[in-house]
């Protein structure tokens, strides 16, 4: 009898690993905010990240010769997502674990993003939710829930761990992705992936200029831990995971990719435990996998949705 089971191509294989490998170095970025902080304030450390970025990003769209916006208003468009989507969403989280907030909670929050888009576009896009939807929200409340009950300490001040302050800033990364991403989708749907990344990273730069400005002290220990934190971030994260994301949705795997960001805070929190001995108490553990599990419920409902 002949076998018809064919072996993989190592190019099937390859794209295979693709989506995973994406999340793998995504959840990376919460960790590298942990390494660098000690060193950096916030939002000078992501000004530094910004600028660096652009140095590469610019000079590989010139070379490539990418198309710009060939309109002001979709300038500024892209201008707005940047601020939301990447000076909101890096600041609240940087600022959130610089003042406290472990690096797995940080991702599971943000984590939350399907859950918010999802209820916010019916009111802004005409979305309707179905029941699986609406559980899955349901689900992720009460799951966040749990781990915020196991982990906040109302009494703690902003200079003195997890308290208010940085639950705040990062729910406020989570609205501006959220908001962020309605954004996009309503306004740039045009713009090309690397030069409206590089305009939306000019837009979070300048902001997080300002903010280190007004706010902090802008001094910086140049040691090796940081100087490789900061080449990781910029290399990998900014530069190599974007390159990533293009070449899986010009293959037409992005839905993967989305399918897959539910598992970007069980990794983080797992690198955080290796790294930084992070832990959850039971209550925590179980709130986490309730809120995955709600995630998976909306963006899979989501994705059967578009795709009928």
């Amino acid at each position: 009898m002949i076998s018809t089971t064919r072996r993989a191509t190592p190019s099937e294989l390859g794209l295979a690993a693709m989506p995973v490998l994406f999340v793998l170095l995504w959840s990376t970025g919460f960790i590298g905010a942990k390494f660098g902080l000690p060193y950096a304030e916030p939002f000078t450390f992501l000004f530094i990240r910004m600028m660096l970025t652009l140095l590469i990003l610019i000079p590989l769209a010139l070379v490539m010769r990418i198309l710009w916006p060939s309109r002001a208003s979709l300038w500024g468009h892209i201008a707005i997502t940047g601020c939301l989507v990447h000076g909101a969403y890096l600041g609240g989280v940087f600022y959130g674990i610089y003042h406290g907030m472990p690096a797995g909670l940080a991702a599971l929050l943000v984590g939350l993003q399907p859950l918010l888009t999802a209820a916010c576009a019916g009111p802004l896009l005409g979305e309707k939710l179905n029941r699986r939807q609406w559980i899955g929200l349901v689900l992720g409340l009460a799951g966040i829930t749990l781990v915020l009950g196991s982990k906040l300490d109302i009494s703690d001040t902003l200079f003195s761990g997890f308290g208010l302050p940085a639950l705040l800033s990062v729910m406020t990364a989570l609205a501006g992705i959220s908001i962020g991403t309605l954004y996009q989708k309503r306004f740039c749907t045009s713009m090309h992936l690397i030069s409206g990344t590089a305009i939306q990273y000019l837009a979070a730069g300048a902001l997080f200029g300002v903010g280190a400005l007004l706010l902090e002290t802008r001094s910086v220990n140049w040691t090796p831990t940081f100087v490789l934190t900061l080449g990781w971030l910029v290399l990998v994260l900014s530069i190599a995971a974007i390159m990533l994301l293009m070449a899986l949705i010009k293959k037409g795997e992005a839905s993967r990719v989305a399918s897959l960001f539910y598992l970007v805070p069980p990794v983080t929190a797992l690198q955080a435990w290796w790294l930084f001995d992070e832990r959850l108490p039971w209550p925590g553990l179980l709130g986490m996998a309730i809120t995955i599990l709600g995630v998976v419920m909306v963006v899979k409902s989501s994705q059967a949705g578009s795709q009928a």
